[in-house]
């Protein structure tokens, strides 16, 4: 199979300037000022968003550390 029209190299490159990776952002966590990403949880503090805070004490988030 031949296609019928070649696409040239300009119009792959313009489709394909939108394939680029975009940096992760990070947000600060109010609490224990650690870095952190959008919706989810500070692994120090265990803060998500205001009035909402989980503990997980098998995975060390949100206790207390000795």
């Amino acid at each position: 199979m031949v296609p019928a029209m070649r696409q040239s190299h300009g119009r792959s490159r313009r489709r394909r300037s939108h394939d680029a990776l975009k940096p992760v952002l990070s947000a600060v966590c109010p609490l224990s000022g650690m870095p952190k990403l959008h919706h989810r949880v500070c692994k120090e503090s265990g803060y998500v968003r205001p009035g909402l805070k989980i503990t997980v004490p098998k995975l060390g988030i949100g206790v207390v550390k000795d």
